[in-house]
């Protein structure tokens, strides 16, 4: 066997005159993402990250770029929702940030674990305000927006700065987290094997947190006191995937239980435990309400009011929130339970024993029958089919499809068209609903699609108001692009709420809130080779749908709906400030 001490020293010679081999930044960022299970970006390629895009495609990522840059971060966050792994969005500098900045502002917001990855100008030139190319500091800009933003200066520091922000965005309360990029830093190199060395695989990044076994005794004898109790199921207590547990606490406990919209499934909404159609009345009369994973925001009426009772004495409140700083934010609460989800909800579990009292009978029959009475209404008024549609009627054909089809992913928004649809499209499985969210906003519903498709391979159906939809619409491109199974229908009443608004100026401009008149939404979808439909009545919708689904082929139906159905602001109404001095 021959050693190095057997080799011609002009060969040892050669060896060491060899330089080593060399990575650079582009490919330390793809290697990091890569070891951490990060295997898709949303994005939209241009200086300084254009390379960048190309390059991970090459190693094996899947990079889907958009139209714009809020629908890519929008994406984004819907892939950490569905995940539980932060959502990659990838953008420009400066104004390419500044777009996907509201995506990110509101996955924080909504707590969805999503990183912003923005190439930026270089610190030298910006800090001297130099006026370098695309100048802006965008690290300072993102700081109120987010849980934490880092930038990174030296490629041996990637894998550290990667590492981080992936903490940072799926541990305790998940949110978005901005990483900045500078040019340079791209094409830095160092040698290959200590570039693999400084790459950091993050161990528990979202680490368990147990409650206090006093704080799990607390909230039981509140809960054993109640005479009308009430859990309350929140978008948190769906993105934890305890979803098992969540059942167990349910039926175990026997306590009503309405979901809220993102939560919808978590146990059929057909489930009988399931009070989502006497909403308004377990409000107002329930003592104890258990919160999982929801906060009393404004969708909650701020736990206050007329919505809640107020008139009808004090409740007693049991949070469970992995933040402990969300207690108390609006109402006292009588026991906090701080831990994650999924262990706090078996703590709950395991202390309901064999003599466990059930909720008083007098309470779940009146729930049943005001159930009764609102379902019945709702079938009645489901079972109508005026010409042209109302949201009603279309939306009874949607349900219908949705049922046949419980694995489809939905995805909702709009005014009318998200308040009808949350009460009348029932969902069956977990995580299938993606909406407006905390904030409300318009214009997430084709980034959420594309997500939806990408992360899951199951149908989805993106439920849009007419003028929500003209947020995002031209992202139709992009589903075509990417052959996803995306069925897009779009509630076409020809404006914002309602299309016969009227300007009272008496000039010739249209009303703000009035769009073209009978505008062909369908074509956007053909003029990219996807299939566009016109569905005036449910029965077309339905077969519209149907044939949607099957094919898996990209389909807009420009559903037809009369213009004077709607009102203005939807179920919101008394947070217009106009309308509702109007009412007083």
């Amino acid at each position: 066997m021959s050693s190095v001490l057997d080799t011609p020293a002009a060969t040892l010679q050669k060896i060491a005159a060899e330089p080593a081999e060399l990575t650079d930044g582009f490919h330390l960022v793809i290697d990091a993402l890569k070891l951490n299970g990060i295997d898709t970006i949303y994005g939209l390629p241009g200086i300084p990250i254009t390379d960048l895009t190309r390059m991970a495609q090459a190693e094996g990522m899947r990079v889907i770029a958009f139209r714009h840059e809020q629908n890519a971060g929008n994406a984004a966050a819907a892939a950490g929702f569905l995940t539980q792994k932060p959502g990659i969005c990838l953008t420009v500098s400066a104004p390419g940030f500044l777009n996907g900045l509201t995506a990110l502002a509101n996955a924080t917001v909504n707590c969805f674990p999503m990183i912003l990855i923005s190439g930026s100008s270089e610190r030298e030139i910006v800090d001297l305000a130099q006026g370098d190319y695309e100048e802006m500091d965008q690290l300072n800009v993102a700081k109120p927006f987010c849980k934490a933003a880092f930038r990174i200066t030296y490629a041996h520091d990637i894998g550290i700065g990667i590492a981080r922000a992936i903490r940072a965005a799926v541990s305790g309360r998940p949110g978005g987290v901005y990483l900045d990029l500078p040019a340079k830093l791209f094409s830095q190199t160092m040698e290959a094997l200590a570039g693999r060395n400084s790459l950091v695989k993050v161990v528990d990044p979202a680490p368990r947190q147990l409650p206090a076994p006093d704080t799990v005794k607390r909230a039981l004898d509140v809960i054993k006191g109640a005479k009308r109790p009430l859990i309350l199921l929140g978008k948190g207590a769906a993105y934890a995937q305890a979803d098992a547990e969540i059942r167990a606490f349910v039926e175990k406990s026997g306590i009503p239980y309405l979901p809220m919209s993102m939560a919808k499934g978590l146990l059929p909404d057909t489930h009988p435990q399931s009070a989502a159609a006497a909403r308004s009345y377990v409000l107002q009369e329930a003592d104890v309400v258990v919160l999982v994973g929801a906060r009393l925001n404004w969708l909650l009426s701020h736990g206050k009011g007329k919505t809640w009772g107020a008139d009808k004495g004090p409740k007693k409140f049991v949070q469970i929130d992995i933040a402990a700083t969300e207690m108390d934010s609006n109402v006292p609460i009588d026991a906090p339970l701080v831990g994650d989800i999924g262990s706090c909800v078996s703590a709950l579990v395991a202390g309901i024993g064999a003599g466990w009292a059930k909720p008083p009978a007098d309470w779940l029959a009146t729930i049943a029958e005001r159930k009764d009475k609102n379902l019945s209404k709702m079938a009645a008024q489901l079972a109508q089919s005026p010409s042209p549609m109302n949201f009603h009627s279309a939306l009874g054909a949607i349900r219908e499809i949705v049922k046949q089809n419980p694995d489809a992913m939905v995805v909702n928004e709009g005014a009318n068209t998200l308040d009808f649809a949350r009460s009348i499209v029932d969902m069956y499985q977990p995580r299938k609903r993606l909406d407006c969210g905390t904030w409300g906003i318009m214009g997430i519903g084709m980034g959420f699609a594309v997500a939806a498709a990408v992360e899951t391979g199951k149908p989805v159906i993106a439920i849009e108001g007419d003028s929500a939809f003209g947020f995002s619409g031209m992202e139709v491109e992009t589903i075509c692009r990417y052959n996803l199974p995306v069925c897009i229908v779009v509630f076409n009443n020809n404006g914002v709420y309602k299309g016969t608004d009227k300007n009272p100026s008496g000039t010739a401009d249209p009303a703000p809130t009035v769009f073209v008149k009978d505008s062909r939404y369908d074509l956007m979808m053909e003029a990219f080779g996807g299939k566009g439909v016109t569905a005036r009545t449910p029965q077309e919708l339905t077969r519209a749908m149907e044939e949607a689904i099957a094919s898996g082929r990209p389909t807009l139906i420009n559903a037809v709906i009369d213009e004077t159905a709607g009102t203005e602001s939807g179920r919101i109404t008394n947070l217009n400030p106009a309308k509702a001095a109007t009412k007083k």
